[in-house]
């Protein structure tokens, strides 16, 4: 069930048509799903001050209600091991259009995943789990079930992956943990079923699954027109 506090999100969203990263992410927490440490910064002070809070090596990350694919204007910085590197990408990250902030937050690692959703006009719900990253409209490896998932259906989501093996440990690798990736499932899909008439899409890419933990590492909610 959406609380106050999601509603507000979704609510100061409707401006821009869609749930910028921060908002998305703090969205994503309250479902009960795992996002990194972050904080988001409006000057280079701040974001010095973020960063040794957070711990070095950071990520920085464009915000700008004007930017949906950080992607495609380099909008994501990783990497940054000291504040001199900071310096150079908050300067950069600030001139990109319609730059509001940079996010600042702390370097998670694993393997890549997405996990989407589309509310589709015949079956309503539906979530999508595939090998993500930026990579992810070249593989075409995901597989996808109506919402709400059952366990089952979480299971052969990821056994129908071409890439399943690099998941379950391949060639020595350490598996990535099932049972973080299950709940992360769960939840996502507890929340895709709240906000079926809010929304017209969500996608977390990347989701960064190691034998540890699974992490919502981006995220972004395209609300309904």
């Amino acid at each position: 069930m959406l609380t106050k506090e999601m509603k507000d999100i979704l609510s100061a969203a409707t401006g821009t048509g869609w749930v910028l990263e921060p908002e998305a992410k703090r969205l994503s927490k309250l479902a009960g799903m795992e996002v990194p440490r972050f904080r988001c910064a409006s000057t280079l002070e701040e974001a010095k001050r973020l960063a040794q809070d957070i711990g070095y090596p950071v990520v920085a990350k464009v915000v700008s209600p004007r930017v949906i694919h950080k992607s495609d204007v380099q909008g994501v910085i990783v990497g940054i091991d000291t504040p001199e590197d900071l310096s150079a990408a908050f300067g950069r990250l600030s001139k990109i259009e319609g730059s509001t902030r940079v996010l600042i937050e702390e370097t998670v690692s694993g393997i890549e995943l997405i996990i989407g959703a589309k509310i589709d006009f015949q079956f309503g719900p539906v979530v999508l789990l595939g090998m993500g990253g930026t990579a992810t409209e070249i593989y075409h490896d995901v597989s996808l079930r109506m919402a709400p998932l059952a366990d089952r259906d979480m299971v052969s989501m990821v056994r129908c992956l071409k890439a399943h093996r690099l998941l379950e440990g391949y060639r020595g690798e350490d598996p990535i943990n099932l049972k973080a990736l299950k709940n992360l499932l769960q939840k996502f899909s507890d929340l895709v079923m709240d906000l079926e008439n809010e929304i017209e899409s969500i996608d977390l890419n990347p989701v960064m699954c190691s034998s540890t933990r699974c992490v919502v590492a981006d995220a972004r909610m395209m609300l309904k027109k």
